[in-house]
């Protein structure tokens, strides 16, 4: 996956959470703090969000195939 793709990649997480609106006040969501997240099956972009309205929060996860999981921390 080369550089280009992988931002393509990153703004399109984005371009879905700029997008969803609060279920509760139909609001916009701001990105609080960004994770990685690494599993046996891969990684993931983890985007935990609040509500600028009402303050929910909500979180946000999409695969992050960009990101390699080295070997020795997959279980067999």
């Amino acid at each position: 996956m080369t550089l280009n793709n992988i931002m393509q990649y990153i703004e399109s997480e984005y371009s879905i959470i700029n997008n969803t609106h609060c279920k509760y006040c139909n609001g916009m969501f701001i990105t609080e703090e960004i994770l990685v997240e690494v599993l046996n099956t891969g990684a993931l972009d983890v985007f935990h969000c609040t509500c600028e309205n009402c303050g929910a929060e909500k979180t946000f996860k999409f695969n992050a195939p960009f990101i390699g999981v080295p070997s020795q921390y997959k279980l067999n």
